[in-house]
């Protein structure tokens, strides 16, 4: 399995970490991608990824960072992409459930990110929160963006459908395994598995059973199992697809 979105940068998993990985790795993970949420998180991450080859990194503001951006942060993602262990821009964004005042700003680096990604030929892990139409109406502007990842998909199945019209990825986190997620699960049935990552977002949205508690890659397995059987498909299936979807899009 491969974790496609996981903040295991924060200090909440530092201690011990190659004990931490090692356990991961026992529970059927293989890769993880850390996303980055401002310009102080891009050399910590550059680190991790370089010294451990599970790990992968993608740099990017998020839009809840909007008001650190300043235009030295391009040139300075543009320098970091230039890691092999750097494979994506992310997370980027709109974000309105907390944001709302900020929506231009969002908007403005959300679009300079999205040129950025262009031009480096890198995908994009996408942060959409309470901000659907707005966020598919700027990525509908273009035409030239290698992949397009809707992390912690939250939208309805309508939304869905569009986003799969556009040849976009939907991640798929614990959220799903919530008794009170029917229109997630509904999401998940209608969406074709090879359109399908998977996500823990650790530290956040832990699946049940551990709901509640500090998340981890070593968790993704119980998202998968929820999604094979929301699709009525064998587990294995779901960990080999999306694992060959996310292969397919970071080439790694």
């Amino acid at each position: 399995m491969i974790d496609t979105h996981s903040h295991i940068n924060f200090e909440e998993y530092r201690n011990n970490f190659d004990e931490f990985l090692k356990n991961i790795k026992t529970e059927g993970v293989e890769k993880v991608i850390i996303p980055s949420v401002n310009t102080s998180d891009f050399e910590d991450i550059k680190q991790l990824c370089e010294k451990y080859d599970m790990l992968y990194g993608a740099v990017g503001i998020h839009p809840e960072e909007a008001a650190s951006y300043n235009d030295e942060a391009l040139k300075i993602m543009t320098e970091y992409s230039k890691s092999k262990k750097i494979i994506a821009i992310g997370e980027i964004g709109l974000d309105y459930y907390w944001e709302t005042q900020t929506k231009d700003l969002q908007q403005l680096i959300f679009n300079k990110q999205l040129e950025l990604s262009e031009n480096l030929r890198l995908p994009v892990l996408v942060h959409d929160r309470n901000a659907h139409e707005d966020t598919f109406e700027i990525l509908n502007n273009y035409n030239n963006l290698k992949d397009v990842v809707f992390h912690c998909f939250s939208a309805d199945k309508d939304f869905a459908a569009k986003c799969i019209d556009k040849g976009y990825y939907i991640a798929i986190g614990g959220i799903v395994t919530f008794k009170n997620a029917a229109q997630l699960k509904e999401c998940v049935k209608y969406i074709p598995l090879d359109r399908i990552l998977l996500e823990t977002d650790a530290p956040y949205l832990a699946p049940v059973p551990f709901r509640g508690k500090i998340n981890t890659p070593a968790y993704l397995k119980y998202i998968a199992e929820e999604v094979a059987l929301i699709k009525g498909i064998d587990v294995q299936t779901v960990k080999t697809q999306t694992s060959d979807n996310a292969k397919r899009i970071f080439e790694f």
